[in-house]
This record gives structure tokens, sequence and C-alpha cells, in this order.
């Protein structure tokens, strides 16, 4: 197990002649994964604070306990190439099947697998996939140029095309009005579809070199942005349109990649040009970086992340074979 704590590269606010530092701190732990070389990426953590993850290049499905650091394995078919998850209140987990044109569903309990095909063979790569409120799945997929919509009471799956040719829908997250947002890394867009008519709308940067990976959503309903080509951190106001930046402390080769946003609505993304990759906070009420926590074990590319609230922790795999968690405190 690795662990490193940082204080470094935390910004002070100025308050006369009285420096005041009001970034939080973080240590992240690390549990290298048994498996060699399997990418272990997108953990979650479920109610029994078990952290499910994949291993996106040896067809796995696996949890860590980080209270014993004990894993365990469930196997996927041959060439399934799982690249996401994401675990039901039921405890039912379910994996994008990025090579095999489908969505699992794994009962931990009896180690059954249910699988539920794409309705059209061009979208042959789920990727990425969030809960909405409802407990239904929204889910992009990057080469087939979708979003789709899983019902989970009944397996039915909508599918939504982007209109925008090779726009490579990407990271999703849903907003508190229940709308799926998603990056389209192939163009300089950021779309949304409504819940109700299916109707997708697309929102263009004004950037034309903006490539954008990750995305979320603030409790102001602002829709965040890493734009992995640029390296900025972005704000779009999806009433307004309006679209803020800021450059990323790491300049333009930073290559800002998993993204998530905390209880107190600061953003928090991994910047993987730098080896170690860096975890970074940005507070969007003072406009202000902070952190820059080197991850210990390199980090390789850290593609995805996400908050657990009940926790206040970060959960991230890295390419350099491990499970990591970022622990925040003020």
């Amino acid at each position: 197990m690795y662990r490193l704590a940082a204080f470094a590269l935390v910004p002070a606010l100025w308050l006369g002649d009285t420096a005041l530092v009001v970034a939080p701190t973080v240590e992240i732990t690390e549990w290298p994964v048994p498996w060699e070389n399997t990418r272990p990426r997108d953990p979650y953590v479920d109610a029994q604070n078990r952290v499910w993850f994949v291993g996106q290049r040896d067809d796995y499905v696996a949890y860590l306990d980080p209270s014993s650091g004990e894993f365990r394995r469930f196997e996927l078919e041959e060439g399934a190439g799982p690249h996401n998850l994401i675990v039901g209140a039921n405890g039912q987990v379910w994996y994008a099947g990025n090579r095999a044109a489908h969505i699992g569903r794994l009962n931990p309990a009896t180690g059954q697998i249910t699988k539920f095909a794409m309705p059209d063979t061009a979208v042959r790569d789920p990727h990425t996939m969030i809960f909405d409120n409802s407990g239904d799945i929204w889910f992009t997929a990057q080469g087939g140029n979708h979003v789709g919509k899983l019902t989970t009471a009944t397996g039915e799956v909508r599918l939504v095309p982007v209109p925008t040719p090779r726009a490579r829908p990407y990271g999703i997250v849903v907003d508190s009005r229940n709308r799926p947002w998603f990056n389209e890394l192939g163009t300089n867009k950021i779309g949304t579809v409504d819940p109700q008519t299916m109707e997708l709308r697309e929102y263009t940067l004004p950037h034309a070199d903006a490539r954008t990976r990750r995305i979320a959503v603030t409790s102001d309903q602002a829709v965040w942005f890493a734009d992995y080509a640029r390296g900025y951190v972005g704000r779009l106001d999806p009433a307004s349109g309006e679209v803020r930046e800021w450059a990323t402390p790491g300049g333009d080769d930073s290559r800002p990649y998993a993204m998530a946003v905390d209880d107190r609505d600061r953003v928090w993304f991994v910047e993987t040009g730098a080896q170690p990759n860096r975890l970074v906070g940005f507070d969007p009420a003072t406009g202000e970086f902070f952190g820059g926590t080197a991850i210990q074990s390199g980090g390789g590319t850290v593609r995805h992340m996400i908050f657990h609230a009940p926790s206040r922790e970060l959960w991230f795999g890295t390419d350099t074979n491990t499970i990591a968690r970022a622990r925040i405190t003020e």
C-alpha cells in the first residue's frame, strides 16, 4: 500500500497583511491490484464500502475491501473489454462491455451475469455509464457516436444518435433535473438530452481546438469540463450558453482527464501530462487552484474519478495498476 499526504501548491487569500489558507489537504492511499497490467479503472463504492472496479485488459469485475486490503474477482467472458461500472442501491453491479456491444449486470451473491445487447450493431462500444435520479442508466458509446438510456426495471435500451460526425461521446453525468450531460471528445462540443423528449442538444465551446474528456455538474447546475487538449478547466452555463475557462497549473501539456465535484462544489481533476500524475483542486467561489498532490505510483494516466459523499473521499484507478483513495480534510 502506498500513502502520500500533500499540502503543496495551496494558494493563500490575503486579508490585509494576513495570509489565510483556505484550501483542503489531501492524503492519497493506493492499493496495488494483484492482477498485473490489467488496467484497473473506474471504481465505485457500494453500500458496504467495498470499492468495485473493472479490469479493462483482463475481462473481470472486482472489488477491494479498503478495511482489510483484500480483493475479490469475478470473471467476465473473454473479449468483454469492461470499461466502466456502477453499483445500484440493490447491490447489483452494472458494467460496460466496451468491446462486446453490451451492458452487463452482475449479481455478486450468485455470480450470475445478465447481458443487455445494444439494439443497433453500429453502437458497438458502451463506454461510460451513470445512474439518473430514477435508478436508470445513461451511457455513452464513443465509436458508435450515440448516447443511450437503459431502463433497469425492463432492460429496454433506447439510443440517441449524436448529430456531429465522429463526435466521440465520452464522459457523462446527470444533473439534479435528471438531464444527462456528456463530453464530445472528437469535437469542441458538450451535449445533453431532454429525458422526456429524448431530444439531443449540443453546445459549442468557443475554442475550436477544445477537446474535453470528463464532465461534472455543481449545485448551481453549471456544467464543468476538463479540456484535455488545451490544459484548461471550463464552466458552461446551460441557461445562457456562456463559457468561462481557467488555465490549469500544469499549463498547455497538463492533459486534465479524470474529474469530479465534491460536496462543497469544488472541482477536482488529475493532470495526466505530468509524471507522476497530479491531483488538483479548483474552487469556483474564489477562482483559485489548490493542491497539486503527486500520485506516488506515478498514475500513468488516471482516466476516471468519483466522489463518495458519505466518506468525503475521491476514488480512482491508475494505469500503474493501483486503486487509489484521496481523502479530503480541512
